[in-house]
């Protein structure tokens, strides 16, 4: 069966059968709840079901997670809305025109246009990745262990220049997760780095309760400092999304998602860079743009659009290049090589059929999404006013049980502590916590292609840089590392003006 049509139709005939549905109801659920309470993010979210999905089968388990992404940067928006607090970072330009919405007294209306951006954005970058991933996957094929290396040093580059801030704190997370993948043995001589005669160093830092301690404990001991929220209104009027609102800003949805899903596939941007470019994008393009920050509709619609989009966008180089596009696609990743999927140019090889059971997946659950949607909004505000000093107790038990139950080693949990520790202390610095969590994924892969490299060249440097393709990415790196020094991009710029 090689036909791309009768494998999507296989795909959606695995994720549907077997009881997935009942997996997909619950999974965005809880991705919902997750992404609406401020503190919590996607990231954790998916980090921490990880954790709760050894038992399952590998497909099974891709599904849950899939659902609690998904359903996490949707839910983001609930908070955004009612609370003026984006439940993520990826919904806080929602709160620029969801919030005024809502205190104007169309909190419904607001969670409705929610909805249906969010129902679309999704939808279109999941066709975008039917339609490109498998060809990219082909592509990718020709990659070595040469491009590798240069495939994981651009996403560590770009995400430390782009994704917001000082670019030095940038650069400084992303290599502080390189550090921490180095540490343990490496894998053609077996010889142990940073162990310092320790045996569970020797084995290096499990990566799970690494990011189940920056993502899960930061985020608790954030979340206590930050002060108590209060909703904006007890009162909702109609919830259900207007078609009128979706054709109206036609363009602004479609251009939202393209810039989304591109967005997505770059390595470590993420969603809230995908939905402050949308919004970006469809202001300065708008007839009504003095409406923009006051409760403009096509505003809200259009930051929904661009961080749903960036959803499958995030997946698709993790599927072709095992690259991830944003930090909760960092963890689905991780999530795939534990469950011994192996993402990567290999898989349009191996197993083709799983690029489009992830395809089915995401439309799955995309429609249970725009189900609780519909149905969902009066128990969400109740659940958001849980007083956070009763909630944040019970996450971190479940990170801590989520740390240990993976080798039930007690090594783990003081990983999982020091991690959160360390995640707390970076981000009231406000350090970036995209290229930290990109450097300890790809660093790995960055070392693997290093040392195999070497050995097929016999410590040649050279084909690193000479190969067409692997010079290509190299040029690339160089450009992105360039263009995060002030003063270059100003010279540029004042170049393509005279």
């Amino acid at each position: 069966m090689t036909n791309p049509f009768d494998m999507l139709l296989g795909g959606f005939a695995h994720v549907l059968g077997g009881g997935a549905v009942w997996h997909a109801l619950w999974a965005v659920l809880i991705g919902i709840v997750i992404g609406a309470l401020p503190g919590l993010t996607a990231t954790m979210g998916v980090a921490l079901l990880t954790t709760l999905t050894f038992g399952m089968g590998p497909n099974v388990a891709m599904l849950v997670l899939v659902c609690v992404y998904v359903g996490a940067i949707y839910g983001g928006s609930r908070s955004a809305i009612l609370l003026n607090i984006p439940g993520t970072p990826a919904s806080a330009a929602s709160t620029l025109d969801g919030f005024p919405l809502a205190r104007q007294g169309l909190a419904g209306r607001a969670m409705g246009i929610s909805t249906a951006g969010s129902w679309v954005g999704t939808l279109f970058g999941t066709v975008i990745l039917a339609l490109f991933a498998p060809s990219f996957g082909e592509f990718a094929l020709q990659f070595g262990s040469y491009e590798m290396f240069w495939v994981a040093m651009f996403g560590i580059v770009i995400a430390g220049s782009l994704s917001g801030g000082d670019p030095l704190k940038g650069y400084i997370a992303g290599f502080l997760g390189l550090f921490v993948a180095t540490i343990g043995q490496e894998t053609n001589h077996a010889y142990a780095r940073f162990a310092y005669g320790n045996g569970d160093l020797a084995g290096g830092l499990g990566l799970l309760p690494v990011l189940v301690g920056v993502f899960g404990v930061a985020e608790v001991l954030s979340a206590m400092r930050g002060p108590a929220v209060k909703a904006v209104s007890s009162k909702i009027d109609s919830v259900i999304p207007r078609i009128g609102d979706v054709t109206k800003y036609w363009k602004t949805v479609l251009r939202s998602g393209a810039l989304g899903t591109f967005i997505g596939a770059m390595p470590g941007l993420g969603e809230d860079i995908a939905a402050w470019t949308s919004y970006a994008a469809a202001k300065r393009a708008s007839a009504e743009r003095e409406k923009f920050g006051r409760g403009s509709i096509e505003g809200l619609m259009a930051a929904e659009t661009g961080e749903s989009a960036c959803v499958p966008g995030a997946i698709i180089p993790v599927l072709t290049l095992a690259v991830p596009g944003s930090a909760p696609a960092a963890v689905l990743m991780a999530a795939m090589m534990i469950h011994g999927l192996n993402p990567g140019p290999m898989l349009a090889i191996t197993s083709p059929e799983f690029i489009y059971q992830i395809v089915a997946m995401l439309v799955v659950a995309d429609m249970v999404k725009l189900f609780y949607g519909l149905i969902l909004v009066r128990p969400l505000l109740w659940i958001l006013l849980i007083p956070r000093a009763r909630l944040m107790p019970v996450v971190f038990v479940l990170c801590t049980v989520g740390a240990f139950a993976i080798t039930s080693r007690l090594f783990d949990i003081w990983v999982m502590l020091g991690a959160g520790l360390v995640g707390f202390i970076l981000r009231e610095l406000r350090f970036p916590m995209a290229p930290l969590v990109l450097g300890i994924v790809l660093g790995d892969l960055l070392d693997k292609n290093l040392l195999r490299g070497l050995v097929l060249s016999g410590g040649d440097v050279t084909p690193f840089f000479t190969r067409p393709i692997s010079m290509g990415l190299c040029v690339l790196t160089l450009a992105a590392a360039a263009w995060s020094i002030p003063g270059v991009a100003g010279l540029l710029r004042r170049r393509r003006a005279a």
